[in-house]
């Protein structure tokens, strides 16, 4: 075999490893519940706050710590743990896509990305009918 031909093989093999190396690390859309058959594996999590349950943010104490309750699509509920500091207008998002992985009974969230009503209707607040008499 000339060495042309071995540089080749050996470009191939490196790239079929890179190609199943990226297809094992990608992440999905789960719920709550298949990301807790899947404990090792990232997951993208949709859902919404769960507004009547507290949501801890201290600073002072730990700047990259903040803890919340989400309810996913499926209507499955879980403490959530934020490695990072508490997004700005957090409260007031449509919808959260949480990208982490289970851990025990909570979901330990290493990024966050929210929808939030502004961005979608131009700053101006949306009006709904009411019937009037």
């Amino acid at each position: 075999m000339k060495k042309i031909h071995i540089i080749g093989i050996v470009i191939i093999a490196i790239a079929i490893g890179a190609i199943f190396t990226t297809l094992n690390n990608t992440s999905t859309y789960a719920s709550f519940t298949e990301a807790t058959n899947e404990p090792g594996s990232e997951f993208h999590v949709v859902g919404k706050l769960n507004k009547e349950k507290e949501s801890v943010y201290e600073p002072k104490v730990d700047a990259n710590l903040f803890t919340f309750y989400m309810i996913d699509n499926k209507g499955v509920e879980s403490k959530v743990i934020l490695h990072k500091n508490k997004p700005q207008d957090f409260e007031r998002s449509e919808q959260i896509v949480l990208i982490g992985k289970m851990n025990g009974n909570q979901f330990e969230a290493s990024d966050i990305l929210m929808k939030c009503p502004s961005k979608y209707n131009d700053g101006k607040p949306q009006e709904t009918a009411t019937n009037s008499k």
